[in-house]
């Protein structure tokens, strides 16, 4: 361990939190982080009643719900009232359970299986109603939250435009200050809105006009209110369950206590939402991802050819276990992030901050579940062969609900490029380390006095090769802003290659450090194994690429021998290995979960 690595986690100790974007510069103790396996009695609760009601209540409606059958998605909604997984962000003196974030990432997985009902309930329930949760002041939170958190008051949330998508605050729809100041008119659209068509109150952004400009700012508007009108419902390619509508405000009177936050705080709260979802969309993939892998692995079992079933064979074999391994290292991953929120909150820190201070690690979920999903499903029609595109065969809308989510929240090229766009921020404001780090990382290249001691521990080797992962990111981000300078940010193809690889790190650091904490678990220990020796095949391949475009001659010679060297390992007999998964997932008919977790 370098002194920069000891300095680093002797501060992260002393404050007891490791702050956001921490992970790229010191390691975290594997005891500190927050697993599946630590749930308690509570986390286990919401899980079981989540569980129950989704295979009890919804899975068996789910044609009706796909075919969009009038007032079904409201009642299913205002079920999750009565059981009161509606209400775990709100604040208990507005009639909620106020649980720690945990709880409602477990809700995200366990629900991601309904496809457009999952996303009835998030839109609801997270982006719908934790702007008034987070902004409204306690008129407005006394006079709404009671109503949303039993979803006797069904929420959405109205941001996207025609002519705005990623770039939100282009936002063209207007709110005109009356001269006496009593409220505010609205006129404009919103498009691609969940729960549109069932929705009673509607969380706004508008430009106010005043002498000094256009102000972005949120409103909470009531479909009560004139002049607020949805079109008809969108016909979509999945997620056809949910309600997709536009939104039309033509002269809507608004009162001026309703508006959100104060003049100006638009984007603030549009952004900080926005973190809460893309969390939550990873999630929303690694359940996803489950459901896939256990169709598959029921499908592989029962479909018999050349006399015998096809989960014998050694192809469908890998495909079932490079799934469990991918969905091992992302769960991994959540679970680290969601513990790092909770553990800010329960350290005195305001929840809207923690969760700010955890936005880059926000993006990297977004990607990495998403990504996970898409790829469960499509393997998972695959192993189905032709009737996974039969919608007689569940696997074919999973396949369908999957696609929306890299589009969701933020593209993911939009969240790949926040990635390292939020570690410079950061870095710049004197919050992370990355400078100085960078700084010795070029003292460790021109001297090649890397850390490499060997260890009879398992996962010495792995938890080696994650920490060169960062310093890789590390360096190619470093060389990068060297050449470029403030044109960084235009060479849009380098910094999706450095948050590739920072994510493949966290990932895989999180599932050295799950593995870890569970004591070695043999099977843990090997899909650990295999993820982080892909990833390090991976990085090398990205890195290369970048380099190709930003260094040359003797500079780029350098670096490429240090990319050799930082994602060298051993062979490693990765088709045994799978083999040794593939056993688990069939023998458990899904995802091989440790024990201990729900």
């Amino acid at each position: 361990m370098t002194a920069t690595q000891d300095l680093l986690n002797l501060q992260a100790n002393q404050q007891n939190l490791f702050k956001g974007g921490m992970f790229l510069v010191a390691r975290q103790d594997h005891t500190q982080i927050f697993t599946p396996e630590d749930f308690d009695d509570v986390l286990r609760q919401i899980a079981d009643t989540t569980s129950t009601f989704v295979e009890r209540e919804v899975m068996p409606v789910m044609a009706d719900l796909e075919a969009k059958k009038e007032g079904l998605n409201r009642a299913l909604l205002r079920r999750t009232g009565e059981l009161g997984l509606t209400a775990v962000e709100i604040p208990e003196e507005y009639g909620g359970l106020d649980l720690p974030k945990a709880a409602s990432v477990i809700i995200a997985e366990k629900t991601a299986k309904t496809g457009g009902f999952g996303v009835t309930y998030g839109a609801h329930q997270s982006i719908g109603s934790l702007p008034t949760v987070y902004f409204g002041n306690a008129a407005q939170k006394e006079k709404y939250l009671p109503q949303l958190a039993t979803a006797e008051m069904v929420a959405a949330y109205c941001l996207t435009e025609p002519s705005s998508g990623s770039d939100a605050q282009a936002a063209k729809t207007t709110a005109v200050l009356s001269d006496d100041g009593s409220y505010y008119t609205l006129n404009g659209s919103k498009m691609w809105i969940s729960n549109g068509g069932i929705a009673d109150l509607f969380t706004v952004f508008a430009q106010i006009k005043t002498p000094e400009g256009n102000k972005f700012s949120a409103f909470l508007v009531e479909r009560a209110f004139g002049g607020v009108s949805t079109a008809a419902e969108e016909h979509k390619m999945g997620i056809r369950s949910s309600s997709t509508v536009v939104l039309n405000l033509d002269n809507v009177r608004v009162p001026a206590e309703n508006l959100l936050g104060g003049v100006g705080v638009g984007a603030k709260i549009a952004f900080n939402i926005l973190n809460v979802g893309r969390y939550k969309l990873g999630a929303g993939g690694v359940g996803g991802a489950k459901d896939a892998l256990e169709l598959s692995t029921c499908y592989a079992l029962e479909r018999e050819q050349f006399g015998q079933a096809i989960a014998n064979f050694g192809a469908v074999q890998e495909k079932l276990a490079n799934i469990a391994i991918r969905t091992y290292a992302v769960e991994s991953a959540l679970y680290r992030l969601v513990g790092l929120i909770d553990s800010a909150i329960e350290n005195g820190t305001d929840k809207l901050k923690a969760i700010e201070e955890y936005a880059v690690e926000a993006s990297i979920l977004k990607v990495l579940g998403s990504e996970l999903l898409d790829y469960a499903v499509d393997e998972g029609v695959q192993i189905h062969g032709g009737v996974g595109y039969s919608q007689e065969y569940a696997i074919e809308r999973a396949y369908r609900d999957s696609r929306i989510n890299r589009i969701f929240e933020g593209t993911n090229e939009i969240n790949r490029l926040l990635i390292p766009g939020h570690l410079l921020k950061r870095a710049m404001k004197g919050e992370l380390p990355l400078m100085q780090a960078a700084q010795k990382l070029q003292s460790e290249l021109m001297e090649f006095s890397l850390d490499e001691n060997e260890s009879d521990e398992p996962l010495t080797a792995e938890a080696r090769s994650v920490e060169n992962l960062k310093k890789l990111a590390l360096m190619i981000a470093g060389a990068a802003a060297m050449k470029y300078g403030p044109k960084l940010e235009s060479r849009q193809e380098v910094l999706m290659r450095v948050a590739d690889i920072v994510m493949l790190a966290f990932a895989g650091e999180s599932a050295v450090l799950r593995t870890r904490k569970l004591g070695l678990p043999e099977l843990q220990v090997e899909m650990t194994q295999v993820y982080v020796y892909e990833a390090a095949e991976k990085a090398a391949t990205l890195a290369r690429e970048a380099l190709g475009m930003i260094a040359e001659g003797d500079e780029q010679r350098v670096m490429l021998s240090a990319v050799k060297r930082f994602t060298k390992h051993e062979a490693l007999n990765t088709i045994r290995l799978r083999r040794h998964v593939t056993k688990a997932v069939l023998e458990q008919g899904g995802y091989p979960a440790p024990k201990g977790r729900v």
